[in-house]
């Protein structure tokens, strides 16, 4: 898949994608706002072993943010199972030094109506830590609207915070 924004280009991952990777994602500002399965240090490793999952996943729609010419970021869609089928959770980071360009914007913009269109997803959720406004405005952006605010819900780095539930419909 390939898809050009104003900003910036969603496209499948890449093997040659995990210097660039290795690179953006090595930073504890990035790390800080993702699950601990994002790791960090990020290394060349993580991102070849990341990038092999990306491309064989049949749970997640897992997709590279490229902007100049290199990938810089990632964005996908994890779907739920059970009574939640029907949901997928969208998630996405986007390396430091393009923050605050509309990125991030472009790119969830350009991925929710392939989410409705290609797979059996009626409700797209994001769950957004209670310290990263910059990404709760992105979702508000591209129409997700904040469905709660799960206190105490997340401990990073021996913080405990509040995670706010974005959602946005069919």
């Amino acid at each position: 898949m390939r898809c050009e924004t104003p900003s910036c280009i969603i496209r499948t991952w890449e093997a040659g994608d995990a210097p660039s990777i290795a690179r953006h994602a090595n930073n504890p500002r990035i790390a800080c706002h993702l699950r601990d399965a994002f790791p960090h240090p990020y290394t060349q490793r993580d991102a070849e072993l990341f990038i092999a999952m990306a491309t064989r996943s049949r749970s997640a729609f897992l997709l590279a943010i490229e902007a100049d010419g290199e990938a810089v970021g990632g964005i996908g869609l994890h779907f739920l199972r059970d009574v939640y089928r029907g949901t997928a959770e969208i998630g996405y980071w986007l390396a430091e030094e393009y923050w605050g360009r509309g990125i991030a914007t472009d790119a969830v913009r350009a991925l929710v109506p392939v989410a409705f269109e290609k797979f059996p997803v009626i409700r797209l959720q994001a769950g957004i830590f209670a310290d990263n406004p910059a990404s709760m405005r992105v979702l508000e952006k591209c129409g997700f609207s904040c469905e709660a605010v799960h206190t105490r819900a997340i401990t990073k780095n021996g913080i405990i915070m509040d995670e706010h539930l974005y959602v946005l419909l069919k």
